[in-house]
């Protein structure tokens, strides 16, 4: 049962992420019907992102309070009237503030996911269940990419917030009539529910103590930081690609809209397979050989983001085979070292805040989502070029990279206590323990 919830979650990301492709796509044909710089176009990029990453950290709270069940059943339906909302819009200001909208109603999506990843699998299983969720959002790309095409060909912009708007209303429809905790799960064995509980899974308790202790105790924290300051160094990358990438392909590589389309497809089918595949399985298979947890997840962690780096080869030629080669290195890098990043929430919280410790990381992660598409847009209308964005983009993940190893540490649970101890240690000495 716990991988039928598994597939579940990671549809629900694919479905949800086709709202982030659509603007994208949809974009370049927007700013022409309306006559839009590549600021402003930037500027209607980020526009989801300032909501999104503003409600982050409530949601959190809301999660560890409420749940997930009920959180993922309002925002879903409310984000997929949203998006179908967007095509009845005339003008930048309607599509800004449904974007908004958007963003406000999917703000849980991400830290839901880790949360009930937390409280399904068992921490030896918790790599690829991740993976499941964080992978199925470069997934997204390889059919979003597709789908928004196909609909702007056939119906001009406005189809293709149409088309993602009804696919999102059938899946909410879908979760409602499946999603459930393990203690409420009708269908979950007595067995499996005792592997899961007796092997390292969160039970969804909720948070205990003042929202503000706790936000005091997290924030103060260098782990805290170290992640969300890592984590926010790949969510730059990420939305300079998500936001830019098809118009890249044909402004800069001057591809056509079909062909450019390929083109973008090939670095998002890299990023799915390297996020499963190393991300996830590899991560469990060599936890479940004996190799320490933290240096395996730490070590797939750097590995990836250095992969990322290769972003500040893309200025060095002009051959779109070779572009797309690099881009699918970054990309495919920093797949999975996302999907370790979200692994660690479930690992490091306190008992009872996974859901903040999540909201908290990915928050300043969608920062990353609010300044990108914008500055982005700046640099192309000052230089002409996309060289310079990228360049940006390489030395902000340096950053990250230092932050990740120094200031995040070792993976263990954050102590919850004034003496200092833990609730319940979800990794010690390199073991994993039952946190729950």
């Amino acid at each position: 049962m716990r991988w039928y919830i598994g597939g579940l979650l990671g549809i629900g990301v694919v479905i949800n992420f086709l709202d982030r492709t659509n603007i994208s796509v949809a974009g370049s044909q927007m700013a022409e019907s309306y006559g839009w710089s590549n600021v402003q176009l930037g500027v209607l990029y980020s526009a989801f992102f300032w909501t999104y990453a503003l409600l982050q950290i409530p949601v959190g709270v809301l999660l560890d309070k409420i749940g997930v069940k009920w959180i993922l059943r309002t925002c879903m339906t409310l984000w997929a009237l949203a998006t179908i909302g967007t095509s009845f819009m005339g003008g930048m200001s309607g599509v800004i503030v449904m974007r908004m909208i958007l963003g406000a109603a999917e703000a849980p999506a991400f830290p839901a996911s880790a949360k009930a990843t937390g409280n399904w699998f068992p921490l030896h299983e918790r790599g690829l269940a991740t993976s499941m969720f964080e992978g199925a959002a470069k997934f997204a790309n390889v059919i979003g990419i597709g789908i928004c095409v196909w609909s702007i060909t056939h119906w001009g912009w406005r189809g293709a917030f149409i088309v993602t708007g009804v696919i999102n209303l059938l899946y909410a429809i879908v979760f409602w009539l499946f999603y459930r905790d393990p203690a409420e799960h009708s269908k979950l064995s007595r067995e499996e529910r005792e592997y899961i509980e007796n092997n390292g899974s969160r039970v969804a308790s909720q948070m205990e103590g003042s929202t503000y202790q706790n936000l005091l105790l997290l924030f103060g924290n260098r782990k805290v930081w170290g992640l969300s300051i890592g984590f926010a160094s790949y969510g730059y990358t990420l939305y300079l690609f998500l936001t830019w990438l098809p118009s890249y392909m044909t402004k800069q590589l001057h591809l056509s809209l079909a062909t450019g389309g390929w083109y973008t497809v090939i670095p998002w089918i890299v990023a799915t397979i390297t996020e499963i595949a190393i991300g996830g399985w590899l991560v469990d298979h060599l936890i479940r050989k004996g190799r320490n947890p933290s240096k395996v997840r730490k070590g797939i962690l750097i590995i990836g983001m250095l992969f990322g780096v290769f972003v500040l080869l893309e200025p060095t030629t002009v051959n779109p085979n070779l572009e797309v080669a690099f881009l699918s290195i970054a990309l495919g890098g920093l797949a999975f070292a996302a999907s370790v990043s979200w692994s660690i929430p479930s690992i490091i919280a306190p008992q009872g805040m996974v859901g903040t410790v999540g909201s908290i990381m990915n928050f300043f992660a969608q920062l990353m989502g609010v300044a990108a598409p914008v500055i982005t847009g700046y640099i192309i209308d000052k230089t002409g070029s996309y060289n310079s964005a990228f360049g940006l983009a390489g030395i902000i993940l340096i950053i990250g990279i230092l932050c990740f190893t120094f200031l995040l540490g070792d993976l263990k649970q954050i102590p919850s206590r004034p003496d200092g101890s833990a609730q319940n240690p979800g990794l010690d000495h390199g073991t994993e323990k039952a946190s729950g």
